[in-house]
Formats: structure tokens, sequence, C-alpha cells
């Protein structure tokens, strides 16, 4: 699985099998220094074009007649999507060469986009974003390691702050910029269904186009092993605290859920602020946010760092119920910065916890229960949202909606800050990851 495959090669100081031959290639492009600007630059695309159409929405459902329901299941197609593909392929770079999978990838998200513009009618958009979420999977651990390993094939012997910290910006940090620049053409410029795709096309062939200049870091087994899905287990010792983080990363992928998916509608409806920059910039909000406290506050201890973004989270989360009920613009934004800071510390955390608890030989099976739990708390809150918006107020629906994840987060906080989880202190540092939504 992806994430769980950049969770080894971050976490573990591991820097791939390199080959001089393929680092050390005589064009300036092949030195790991600029392929590592490469690969974080098309890292960052990749992520961006899956959120081009988190602004749209509003677009889609003025032009088809849907509601916010329809919208939640796009986005589970999307998660869908994602999920699948980090069981089924987020692992093959290490069979296939980290440049190989990261091309394909970039392709994957081209295909997306053809989808978008060719096909462009609701079933057209729920493929499209289906294969998005297919293309986000792929890369996520895929160009991770490759920024790992290029860096410390550029600086033998630094730590790879510089390399986590690329990796955060181009992930999480990719996300918010997708949608600010899909809310931004939509607004000011024509063609609102057509040019931002247009424009990701364009980004992601100046990517895959500089990816082929890069060198690759990894010497494929010989033979290749036999293929299969990556596998999930739950180390037996810690069961009841590697359920508390996997439940505290479902709440935080809930979290990021609705940000992407039915805040843009609530924005034009509730709100009537129709602005499509302003949907878009309410999303870099929440992802940046996101980003800069995982960047910022990451070394903090795990406990502290835990128990610092849950109480971000719950805070913010009180912030944009009370913004849906007055409803008022200011709050939302503010409430969506600190919930969006909460869960990237609390998720930065959870990774930390499951690999200090779980044996090396196993942990990425154990990373990759807790990211299904992820992606289901990514899918299914904010799907359950969308049906009741059906039945009763957006209001009522939201405070439902924070209600559960608040219980959930006073549910695992105690055991996840707890002495008993000394050990993630003392273990190793995680690499940032994020929620490819």
């Amino acid at each position: 699985m992806a994430a769980t495959q950049q969770a080894r090669w971050v976490l573990d100081g591991a820097v791939g099998q390199t080959t001089g031959r393929t680092v050390q290639g005589r064009s300036r492009w092949r030195r790991p220094g600029a392929a590592f600007w490469i690969v974080g630059y098309a890292f960052a695309v990749t992520m961006a074009f899956s959120t081009i159409p988190a602004p749209l929405y509003v677009l889609y459902q003025a032009r088809d007649h849907f509601g916010a329901l329809l919208v939640t299941v796009i986005f589970g197609a999307y998660a869908a999507g994602v999920a699948a593909s980090l069981f089924l392929a987020g692992h093959l770079s290490d069979w296939l060469g980290r440049r190989r999978m990261a091309l394909i990838a970039v392709g994957v998200s081209m295909l997306a986009g053809v989808a978008f513009l060719a096909w462009p009618t609701l079933p057209g958009l729920i493929i499209g974003r289906v294969i998005a979420g297919v293309s986000v999977g792929m890369i996520t651990a895929t160009a991770t390691a490759y920024v790992s390993e290029l860096h410390a094939a550029a600086r033998p012997g630094r730590p790879p702050v510089r390399a986590e910290i690329t990796s955060t910006a181009a992930n999480i940090g990719g996300l918010g910029l997708g949608a600010l620049l899909s809310g931004l053409l939509a607004q000011y410029a024509a063609g609102p269904l057509v040019l931002p795709y247009l424009v990701g096309e364009g980004l992601l062939a100046a990517g895959a186009l500089a990816l082929i200049a890069a060198p690759e870091t990894v010497t494929p087994p010989r033979p290749r092993p036999r293929y299969r899905p990556q596998r999930v287990s739950v180390p037996a010792g810690h069961r009841a605290l590697y359920y508390a983080a996997g439940l505290a990363a479902a709440a935080e992928f809930a979290l990021f859920g609705l940000f992407t998916s039915l805040a843009p509608g609530f924005l034009a409806t509730d709100l009537h602020a129709r602005s499509h920059a302003l949907a878009g910039l309410a999303t870099f909000i929440v992802f940046g946010a996101a980003a800069a406290a995982q960047a910022g506050l990451g070394r903090l201890a795990v406990r502290r760092l835990v128990g610092l973004g849950l109480g971000a989270l719950v805070a913010g989360l009180v912030l944009v119920t009370a913004a849906v009920w007055l409803p008022s613009l200011a709050l939302l934004l503010i409430g969506g910065a600190l919930s969006g800071a909460g869960a990237g510390m609390a998720f930065k955390g959870s990774i930390s916890t499951v690999i200090s608890i779980a044996p090396r030989q196993a942990r990425g099976e154990a990373l990759a229960g807790m990211f299904l739990a992820a992606y289901i708390g990514l899918t299914v809150p904010v799907l359950g949202l969308g049906i009741a918006t059906q039945l009763v107020s957006a209001q009522d629906a939201v405070l439902g909606f924070a209600a559960v994840l608040i219980a959930v987060v006073a549910l695992v906080a105690r055991r996840l800050t707890a002495g008993r989880n000394r050990g993630a202190d003392a273990g190793v540092q995680t690499g940032r990851l994020s929620p490819g939504t």
C-alpha cells in the first residue's frame, strides 16, 4: 500500500537499493539534487489534480440538478479509488522501480482528466474521480520514497528533514493548491468546467516529461516477486492502542472529507458566497494548515502532538458547527484552519503510534490496516452527512456529524496520550503522510 511503503522508507531511514550508474548519470537532470525537485513537482501536481473538482461541484450541481447526497457519492468514488489502489498497487514501485511507477501514476491522473473533459456528464465525473483516486494511491508512497532516496543520494549523511518537508508540501500542500487553482480559474476565466482540467493536464504533462530525465533509485529484484496485494495485520500485543489510532485516523480524515465534498456547497447555498475562488480558498486553508502544523510542530513528542492535535480538531469542529448555525463565513474559515491543523498533527501522531507498536517485519501490514480505517473515515461519515441532509436541516446534520467525531476523539484521546504510548515518543519519528483526498 502506498502510504505504508512511504512510512517504511521515511521512518526506517532506508534509502533504497541505489545504483551508481543511474543516480550518477551524465545529464545534470539525472543528478539526484535536480531530480529531487523534479519528483517533488510531479508529486505535487498529481495530488493537486485530485482536488480540482472540489470547488466545481456547485457548478455540476446547478447544471445536472443533483444535491448534496450525490456529491458525497462522487467523493466516495474517489476515496474508493484511492483505497483500492493503495492495497493493489501502492507497493509495486519496489518491484518495478520508482520512476516507472511515478510515470504510470502521472499518466493515470492525466487519464482522469481525459474522462472529465471527454465525458462531461455525471457518469464521466464519477469515473474520473475513481481514476484520480487510483493515481493518488499509486503515487503517494512511490514519490515519497523516491524523494527520500534522491535526498540521501544528493546529501549523504544529512538528516532527512528536507525530504520530509518537501514530501509534506507536495502531498498535503498539493491537495490544497489544486482546489485553490481550480477555484481561481473557475471564478476569473472562461470555461470553468473545462479550463481547470486543461491547465491541470498541462502541469501533469510537464511533470511526466521531467520525470523521464530523472534517475532510477531502485534496482528491481530478479526474478520479480509474485504479485500479491498489500497485506493487513494488527499488532497482537497492542490491539487496544492500535484500534485507538485507527479510530483517530478515521476522525481526522472525516474532517478532510467534509471540506473537500460538502463545504463548497454550503458556502454557495447557506452563506450565499458563490465565489468559486472562495470555495477553493476554504479547502486550501484546511490542507495548508495541516501541512504547516506538521512541518512546524512535527518534532514534538508524540503524546503531546496527539493531544494538541485532537484538541485543536475538536475546537475547530465547534467553530465550524457554529459557523453553520449562525451562519458565519469568518468562523467557517477559522474553524477550518484550526481543525485542519489539528487533524494534521493528530494524524502524524497516529502514524507514529502504529509504527512504535508494530514489529518491523509487520510494519507495512499494520499501517495498511490503519489506513483502511482512515479511508473508511474519509468516506462513511461524509456519506452519512450527505444522507442526513436529505432528512434534516443542514445545521442539524452538521451538528450530528461534529458530535460523532467529537465522541470518537473523546474515546481515543486518553489511550493515545496515556503513559502506555511512551513507546511512540521513544521510537522513530514518522514522515509526514496525508489523506490524498
